[in-house]
């Protein structure tokens, strides 16, 4: 309770600038007004010719110095602002959830901590670069990832095969002797392979000399820190990002559409076109990002299949929807629109993607 009363603390202490910070903004921006609102009446009442020029530029040069004043000024509280901000930032990050859960009393049982707990030390040592225990992990679930297609155990053999080239012509004979883990990998990443033995011909010279040097790119540790994340809450059956935000994210990019479909079935008045709960007027590209399972469109009708309205195989192996099996039937027949072949709709099965 002392560090969630410590948050409070500073969300006060933030609130306060901020009404503080607005009060003395509108003093000031009204002060300003009003000189600037003088100046202009003595000009209109004195007019350009009469007034004397060293004095009218000795006016408008004090006024010009308040307004330069005045934006520093609110320029740099702002500044404080921000600094009181990211001070609640770090007063937020010391509530330990340890502390949130004992207070609440949920017990976590250890069994489902430890692969989270795991998977958290091994991205911190890929952010030091430190590939061992994530080729260990590699190793220990190799045919779980085979099942996933994936590649991580050979980009983590392939980066450790870089770090040794790092380290000039001294780890020749070491980068050499690890090359025979690649051996598993010859006949999917053969080109890959081609191209890092290849590197050792220039490796008295220095790789960041020879045409291998986008060997040495940085970016590939945020790459690897990227897969492992991505195929181990795979193997766990977990979204690598929040569904919350996934969700978000997604309303954000469909909604705009929606509004401009919407808009265009009221001018049109044919607001009973669209009267299913379940699915959109529209299809709404996402991008393959939040692409999670497959989608069945009935070639017969062009609708996507639902629960309702479900994917129906017959037996000549053809699929639509059951709506369209419903309307094609006639007089307890259906003929398959793709095939002459005849059969009866009570045959046709249910189907699950």
């Amino acid at each position: 309770m002392e560090q969630c009363a410590c948050v409070e603390r500073e969300l006060e202490k933030v609130l306060h600038r901020f009404v503080t910070y607005g009060h003395q903004s509108e003093e000031r921006l009204d002060d300003l007004l009003r000189n600037v609102c003088e100046l202009r009446s003595r000009l209109v009442a004195y007019g350009v010719q009469d007034a004397d020029l060293s004095v009218l530029h000795q006016t408008m040069a004090q006024c010009c110095k308040e307004i330069k004043e005045t934006v520093q000024m609110l320029a740099s509280r702002h500044k404080d602002i921000h600094g009181s901000v990211s001070k609640v930032g770090k007063a937020i990050d010391r509530v330990r959830i340890k502390d949130l859960c004992q207070e609440s009393g949920v017990v976590i049982d250890m069994s489902m901590k430890q692969p989270f707990l795991e998977l958290n030390r091994i991205l911190e040592a890929l952010r030091t670069q430190d590939l061992r225990p994530a080729l260990e992990w590699a190793v220990t679930n190799r045919q779980r990832l085979l099942d996933l297609n994936s590649t991580l155990e050979f980009k983590l053999h392939r980066l450790y095969f870089i770090s040794l080239l790092n380290g000039g012509i001294g780890k020749q004979q070491e980068a050499l002797q690890y090359a025979r883990h690649f051996q598993p990998f010859a006949s999917q990443h053969q080109r890959d392979i081609q191209i890092l033995m290849g590197s050792l011909v220039y490796l008295r010279h220095g790789i960041e000399n020879s045409p291998y040097r986008s060997l040495l790119e940085t970016d590939q540790w945020a790459e690897i820190c990227n897969i492992f994340t991505r195929d181990a809450c795979s193997l766990l059956g977990l979204s690598v990002e929040s569904p919350l935000s996934v969700s978000f994210a997604s309303g954000c990019m469909a909604l705009p559409v929606l509004m401009n479909i919407k808009q265009v079935i009221e001018q049109r008045q044919c607001s009973g076109v669209w009267t299913h709960k379940d699915e959109l007027p529209i299809e709404i590209e996402l991008g393959k990002k939040c692409w999670y399972h497959s989608v069945f469109a009935c070639p017969i009708l062009r609708q996507q299949t639902s629960e309702s309205n479900p994917p129906m195989k017959l037996i000549c192996g053809h699929v639509i929807s059951r709506d369209a099996l419903n309307k094609l039937t006639n007089a307890g027949k259906l003929k398959c629109p793709y095939c002459p072949m005849e059969q009866n709709p009570s045959d046709a099965k249910q189907i699950f993607f």
